[in-house]
């Protein structure tokens, strides 16, 4: 055998020998401390805020009917446009309709002509009875005719007035200013045959409606909310809508409400509270809210889900939070991981108030200068002697979502 593998065999059994001497038999080696992550809990600010579900829908929306029967003959706007109050929207083929107004005209024409003789003769036979030529039956009936002749003139002006109503009903015109949708029946097809055809909506967008439910505790917490909503009108809403736009606040100091749309971005016009319903839905426990909010782009369409959100005032100031993902649930208790100055790790059963935006209030259970695991917590257990690092600080609510904005 070559003397210089011996000479190495040797020299590793010897090593061998010398570890196994120092260390204690049996003893396992000792793993160092886990790493861990913490916050130092102290008083901050947690903004807090109420926050529901809504739809957006038009301040106004009017549904355009076909209201006499006929072929559509032409669409005057384009599907989705801008359309002003008075503008033709459809027409509706109106001969027949022409033909029914002009025989009532003819007919109202024939009736007035029956009543001028007819009170002709009256006056004639008035001087007939006087000096003795006719009887006073003569002269009844002759009065008898022009009231009767009368009622024919009032019936033909009905029925000329329905026939121009009904020809009129062929040129459909927009009520008010806004959006029209698109047309639900094309050209050539027969309307108004089985009643009122829906023909499309026309719905005025700026400002725009915003409905949504608020929590009866919260409708109770907030009653300046819906204080005196009665007496605001359009223009008073509008002139509050601009006061909030230039980051102002609007009568009363009220900040308005954020929208915030499906992709968790905030519609840069808040909104202001004009209606309540007159009654709290049993079912769900919360009353329907409706807010006016401006739109002059037009980018908020009926039909659009967002959610409304207030901050809630004087609730949120110099509370202890921590990250949510800080919590230890068991079967509903939570506790939080302190790490003492011994380094080692103490399980504080706390008691939760209000989240958000990913922070928990600490009601009960911590104190300020805690330092509380948030990063590591499946490592330890109440007793664990950890290796401790600094976590990164997360930003603030308020924070993160200005720069989200």
């Amino acid at each position: 055998m070559n003397p210089h593998k011996i000479e190495r065999a040797g020299f590793l059994a010897a090593m061998i020998s010398l570890s196994s001497c120092a260390r204690p038999k049996g003893a396992a080696p000792t793993a160092p401390p886990p790493t861990v992550y913490v916050q130092t809990v102290e008083p901050r600010e947690v903004p807090l805020y109420v926050e529901a579900v809504g739809s957006l829908d038009g301040y106004d929306n009017a549904e355009i009917r076909a209201r006499v029967r006929g072929f559509l003959q032409s669409q005057n706007y384009k599907d989705g446009a801008r359309v002003k109050s008075g503008e033709l929207l459809f027409a509706i083929e109106s001969t027949e309709y022409v033909a029914a107004a002009t025989a009532a005209k003819a007919t109202l024409d024939r009736a007035n002509v029956a009543l001028d003789r007819n009170r002709i003769q009256l006056d004639r036979d008035k001087g007939l009875l006087q000096s003795g030529m006719i009887s006073q039956q003569d002269l009844d009936n002759a009065t008898a005719a022009v009231a009767d002749a009368h009622g024919q003139v009032l019936g033909a002006q009905a029925q000329l007035q329905t026939a121009s109503l009904n020809l009129s009903y062929t040129q459909i015109h927009s009520p008010l200013d806004g959006v029209a949708g698109l047309a639900l029946v094309r050209i050539g097809n027969l309307v108004g045959q089985d009643g009122p055809t829906l023909l499309t909506t026309v719905s005025q967008l700026d400002p725009i409606r915003l409905n949504f439910p608020l929590s009866e505790i919260d409708y109770v917490k907030f009653p300046e909310r819906v204080r005196r909503l009665s007496i605001h009108e359009l223009g008073w809403v509008k002139a509050q809508l601009a006061t909030l736009d230039s980051g102002g606040l609007a009568e009363g100091s009220d900040p308005g409400v954020e929208i915030v749309l499906a992709d968790g971005s905030v519609y840069p016009h808040r909104a202001l509270i004009v209606a309540a319903n007159r009654q709290i839905d049993a079912s769900t426990g919360t009353i329907q809210l409706q807010a006016l909010a401006a739109n002059p782009d037009g980018l908020l369409r009926p039909g659009q889900f967002a959610r409304a959100r207030f901050r809630r005032p004087h609730e949120g100031q110099n509370v202890l939070a921590v990250p949510q993902k800080a919590l230890v649930d068991v079967q509903g208790t939570y506790s939080l991981a302190v790490v003492g100055l011994d380094g080692k790790v103490q399980m504080h059963r706390v008691q939760l108030g209000p989240a958000e935006k990913g922070l928990q209030i600490v009601e009960q259970g911590l104190s300020p200068g805690d330092r509380v695991v948030v990063d590591g917590i499946q490592k330890v257990s109440d007793g664990t002697l950890v290796n401790v690092q600094a976590a990164p600080e997360s930003p603030s609510p308020s924070a993160a979502s200005a720069t989200k904005n």
